[in-house]
């Protein structure tokens, strides 16, 4: 009983980047953490969970949760169905194909290699909003928050590392 019981959390501590991708799928966050006194001041979590997980361990964040939690996002938040899917699924495709042509791959190679798969979902992203829905986005806000999410990605970088070595470590 205590060997399953291991083995149980184990699994579920391994599950901690999934899990926490569909709770922000479910909550209202806009995909998006704002400050109440800096309203331009915005990060998406979402990318950089899939950025991070899909070049550093992608048997664990595959193509149909990243699909199915778009979905579930753009029911919570009143978006077109599939806008969020598109976006995440071509910010996975773009981060598959970055970790595939990168020889060493470094924390800094990562980082600027995070600026093109951010701002080509975006741009896509803005597109479909102002194309196919009445919702109100200024390219402005669009772009602080692409910037805010390539400035805090080492941070978050740096704590997804820390936690992959632990769930590495507890593997062993």
């Amino acid at each position: 009983m205590a060997i399953n019981y291991k083995i149980y959390k184990k699994n579920l501590i391994s599950f901690g980047p999934i899990i926490l991708f569909y709770i922000l799928s479910l909550t209202e966050t806009k995909s998006n953490f704002q400050s109440f006194y800096l309203n331009f001041f915005s990060f998406n979590l979402q990318m950089m969970i899939i950025y991070f997980w899909v070049l550093k361990r992608p048997q664990l964040i595959g193509f149909g949760h990243i699909f199915f939690a778009s979905l579930i996002n753009d029911v919570v938040l009143g978006l077109p169905m599939g806008t969020s899917s598109i976006v995440y699924l071509i910010l996975a495709f773009i981060t598959t194909y970055i970790r595939n042509a990168t020889l060493a791959p470094r924390m800094v190679t990562d980082w600027f290699a995070f600026i093109p798969a951010i701002l080509i979902p975006n741009i896509i992203y803005f597109l479909i909003i102002k194309n196919f829905s009445n919702f109100n986005l200024s390219y402005i806000e669009l772009l602080q928050n692409s910037f805010f999410t390539f400035l805090f990605y080492p941070v978050v970088y740096q704590f997804f590392k820390f936690y992959l070595k632990k769930v590495e470590d507890s593997d062993a």
